[in-house]
């Protein structure tokens, strides 16, 4: 959990961001990980375990090249300088002695948003010359926020996302006003059939709807007329108000105990 980012380049506390790292923690562990397999660490708390591998980093990768990759420049405080290093050294597996000992033969399989690669194509670069193994990733996608694919998604915005806290009468308010392909009456809609590539709420069924028959389905009697954008978003509705609600069930779950209890260095059963 990256606390320290949110310290480096957020108006934040240190102490809203300790609070802020065990409150994602139990959205993470209220989506069913296993206690037993899954080790959760905060940067703040655990950086001195990684120390001698952030070092190794640091001494292998030049302020040029930080500048280069990540554009910082004489303003930015020397700390966003130092953090490529510390969220490079969890891709190695001597970083979790207490998991996998000394070994550094264990490969790393990094699932991220786009806007990290850059971290781990500096660690994929630096990795050989420290004898390590490159991290392997997987970039996920980004949602585009409900206004359209024009504008950004952000928790500043309270009507751009669905929260993980927002109610059936909220997500429903929300679904309902994004931002359409459809056409502005229901005879046109019927003649010309929606605009899928900047239509919201479909985009949004091709992640929750799990079901590709049902999708493709969807797709072809939208795109042609024979759905309307109404129908479309309740059905997105009703999917969505599903998974939040039993998220907020198994989030409500999740006690200080039990977060500890996944954050704790620990051996871990394989």
């Amino acid at each position: 959990m990256t606390d320290d980012e949110k310290f480096l380049w957020k108006d934040n506390s240190m102490e809203d961001c300790a609070r802020f790292t065990k409150e994602n923690a139990k959205d993470i562990i209220a989506l069913g990980f296993d206690v037993n397999k899954t080790f959760i660490f905060s940067n703040l708390e655990y950086v001195g375990t990684m120390y001698p591998n952030i070092l190794r980093i640091q001494k292998a990768v030049t302020a040029n090249q930080v500048m280069g990759i990540f554009g910082f420049g004489g303003s930015d405080n020397i700390g966003k300088y130092s953090f490529p290093a510390i969220q490079a050294a969890p891709s190695f597996s001597n970083s979790f002695p207490h998991i996998f000992g000394n070994r550094v033969d264990i490969p790393c399989l990094i699932p991220c948003a786009i806007d990290q690669d850059p971290y781990f194509r500096m660690t994929r670069d630096v990795a050989p010359r420290l004898g390590y193994l490159k991290p392997a990733l997987v970039h996920s996608k980004f949602f585009p926020a409900l206004q359209g694919f024009q504008t950004k998604m952000s928790a500043s915005s309270q009507d751009s996302a669905i929260f993980l806290t927002d109610s059936r009468k909220i997500i429903s308010g929300k679904i309902n006003k994004a931002f359409s392909g459809g056409k502005d009456t229901a005879e046109e809609h019927r003649k010309y059939g929606a605009n899928l590539e900047v239509d919201v709420p479909f985009r949004y069924l091709t992640f929750f709807l799990e079901d590709d028959e049902k999708l493709a389905s969807i797709a072809e009697k939208y795109s042609k007329g024979q759905m309307l954008s109404g129908e479309v978003k309740k059905i997105l509705t009703d999917i969505l108000v599903d998974r939040v609600q039993n998220h907020q069930e198994a989030r409500a779950a999740v006690t200080d105990e039990i977060v500890e209890a996944f954050m704790t260095p620990r051996k871990l059963v394989f």
